[in-house]
């Protein structure tokens, strides 16, 4: 191969991200919109405690992120989150307000379960490649239903109606993992096991985000949010 040729050449990675970045730049970003180094976090680490001082404002009933209207039109222009949250559809789990953050700050990817399927990968894909979020948070809560009804389908050796069977099918074998370690609290160690075993699951999926887990831009973690006290608990 020639050394023009060689020089030419790029990784499939590479192209894709710039596929993606392609048709994701509408219009430009606006100043007022662009998170600057100063007001948003640069690394994984940084978007974590980000996370972990809104959700202590939540707790504490001190909110700072209250008025919405403010940068309406500059939001127009494009969106730049730093951080994603694969949360459960339960509609008493609000990533945005569990964590004190004003919209465009979280990428947000919802399904009963808050488990990763294809569709959810390609998403965070999307987030991490073109959107440039620095931290995915794997969010299971407390008294979720649908790890209950996993539970109670393994129980029982029966599977719901309709299209259930497909949650539940995901969620199976983080119940197995709970039962083997002869959990006491079945719910609750299934519920933090799904939420470990799709984080895991976040930053080792190739090719895009197991690359910039790799470099160190991205970081995925688990966690459980306890609906009664408003906490999240950081596994």
């Amino acid at each position: 191969m020639c050394n023009d040729c060689s020089n030419q050449s790029v990784s499939r990675r590479n192209l894709l991200v710039g596929s993606l970045a392609l048709a994701a730049a509408g219009a430009p970003m606006s100043s007022a919109v662009a998170q600057t180094a100063e007001a948003a976090p640069v690394s994984p680490d940084e978007a974590l405690q980000r996370l972990i001082d809104g959700n202590a404002r939540y707790v504490a009933n001190a909110p700072i992120n209250t008025d919405h209207s403010v940068g309406r039109a500059e939001r127009a222009a494009g969106q730049r989150p730093f951080a994603a949250i694969v949360s459960c559809s339960d509609s008493r789990v609000a990533p945005e307000l569990l964590f004190d953050q004003g919209p465009g700050a979280l990428f947000v990817v919802r399904v009963a379960g808050n488990f990763l399927n294809e569709d959810g990968i390609a998403s965070l894909e999307y987030g991490a490649a073109v959107l440039g979020i620095k931290l995915i948070v794997v969010l299971g809560h407390s008294a979720c239903g649908a790890v209950g009804a996993t539970i109670s389908s393994i129980q029982d050796n029966v599977l719901p109606p309709g299209h259930l069977p497909s949650l539940v099918n995901a969620i199976r074998p983080a119940v197995y993992d709970a039962m083997r370690d002869g959990a006491t609290d079945l719910l609750g160690a299934a519920t933090v096991q799904n939420a470990k075993s799709n984080a895991e699951r976040a930053q080792t999926e190739g090719p895009i985000l197991s690359d910039l887990h790799g470099a160190g831009k991205l970081r995925a973690v688990a966690g459980v949010y306890d609906i009664s006290t408003g906490q999240v608990g950081f596994l």
